[in-house]
């Protein structure tokens, strides 16, 4: 069973309300002028990367389909919108038989993206088009930084598994985002269940520093806790004084410990020290793993560290310092009248300042050296040139209003372990530089 099929309590009823209100005035005038019919393009992409990072990660795509096929507006909904006088009656009867019935195309969820990549695109009227900017912006722009620094976190653990933990710096539902999004990135597990039960995303946990001092001593409290989950449990030994915790540890549950946490201190220096106390006593097989307010920087000064796990939270659902990638949603394209044939004409913003976009439908494709290394990401808006062909990046998402890309997390993940791989080696380092990946235009 696909428990994202179920329909959870972390889900809502409808995504309509998920926007701005000028989505809506905005539907109204052109209701008004005969112009909300016209076929349109939109294109989701960002101008830049946030500072010093060298690529994106696109995460957020099923969100966004899902959100797509919820974005319905319910008696209850335009019941509201009645209320407040956001509308007029007229789009409110437009909005009861609002159904997206266009096309949706987009880079595969967990490729890499660079500045100018058109990541989703957007096709049908603009009417129905234009509704569904804000909430395909709020998922993107969030689910996209979390895994960009996921990816990040995962790059400097250099294959040590990662723990997502979270839940308890961020939004209820941003938490459940968040872990999803850090498993695309590269991450193994979660502590957050409502994560474990939507997206089916493995979750582990055992205790913290209450449940130490809960109990007269911590020899009880590794006693209760190893006679109720097993000898091969985590304990947390950093509650009072480390050496005596490890062997209390040790005394408790025998050599067949899991592993302990250790959650404060100079973590590289304790790691080391714990190590060396474990094998002392005979624990050479009790893994270490370390958390406490790590981002990706404080994981690569931990590489030579005998750790073998990193629980990663604050840092994590904040983007370790960028919680949004910027993008924006832009009409590209639309037609000069509502017959369906009339061709399309390229539109973009020319204004100064910084925010100005290209017209036009536009594709993108990777051009690879000859070693089979991406060194390029090419856009155009005509032809697509031979040498290209394979090598596009959009994929068809929605057709006709029909979701017809659904696929496991898991596929989503291998995918970006590929897409990471397939870029030049600096895109790993962690020190600030350009986009690795230079984006041209033909």
């Amino acid at each position: 069973m696909d428990v994202a099929d179920l329909g959870l309590p972390v889900d809502v009823p409808s995504t309509a309300l998920f926007t701005d209100q000028y989505e809506l005035t905005m539907l109204q005038a052109a209701l008004k002028a005969g112009t909300a019919e016209r076929r349109s393009v939109f294109e989701v992409f960002t101008r830049r990367l946030p500072e010093g990072r060298r690529y994106g990660v696109v995460a957020g795509t099923g969100r966004v389909l899902d959100a797509v096929e919820n974005f319905r507006f319910d008696e209850g909904v335009l019941g509201f919108l009645r209320e407040r006088k956001i509308v007029d009656e007229e789009t409110l009867d437009w909005l009861a038989g609002y159904r997206f019935g266009g096309d949706i195309w987009g880079y595969p969820e967990g490729e890499v993206y660079f500045p100018g990549s058109p990541v989703l695109r957007v096709e049908g009227s603009f009417a129905e088009c234009v509704l569904l900017e804000t909430v395909i912006l709020s998922i993107l722009n969030h689910d996209s930084a979390i895994a960009a620094a996921a990816s990040r976190m995962a790059s400097a653990a250099a294959g040590r598994p990662l723990i997502e933990m979270g839940a308890r710096r961020t939004h209820e539902l941003a938490a459940v985002a968040a872990s999803r999004a850090a498993y695309i990135g590269g991450f193994a597990t979660t502590s957050d269940l409502a994560a474990g039960f939507r997206y089916g995303i493995p979750t582990v946990g055992t205790s913290a520093h209450a449940f130490t001092l809960l109990h007269d001593n911590e020899q009880d409290a590794f006693r209760a806790q190893v006679h109720s989950l097993g000898r091969n449990t985590t304990l947390l030994v950093d509650t009072y004084d480390v050496t005596q915790a490890v062997r209390t540890a040790v005394e408790v549950a025998g050599p067949e410990l899991g592993a302990v946490r250790i959650d404060s201190g100079d973590l590289l220096l304790v790691a080391h020290r714990v190590r060396h106390q474990l094998d002392e006593l005979g624990a050479t097989a009790t893994k270490i793993i370390v958390t406490s307010d790590l981002d990706e920087y404080a994981i690569a000064s931990l590489a030579a560290a005998p750790v073998d796990a990193y629980g990663v939270g604050t840092q994590l659902v904040t983007g370790s310092g960028h919680p949004t990638c910027s993008m924006v949603y832009k009409l590209v394209a639309r037609a000069e009248s509502a017959d369906p044939a009339a061709p399309l004409v390229p539109v973009a913003k020319k204004s100064t300042g910084g925010k100005t976009s290209i017209g036009g439908r536009k594709w993108a494709a990777r051009r690879l050296d000859e070693e089979g290394v991406a060194e390029a990401e090419v856009i155009g808006t005509g032809p697509v040139p031979t040498a290209l062909a394979d090598r596009q990046l959009l994929v068809e998402l929605v057709k006709g209003g029909d979701v017809v890309a659904r696929e496991p997390l898991d596929v989503t993940r291998d995918r970006h372990i590929a897409a990471r791989a397939n870029l030049p080696l600096s895109a790993t380092q962690l020190s600030r530089g350009e986009p690795v990946l230079a984006t041209e235009y033909v």
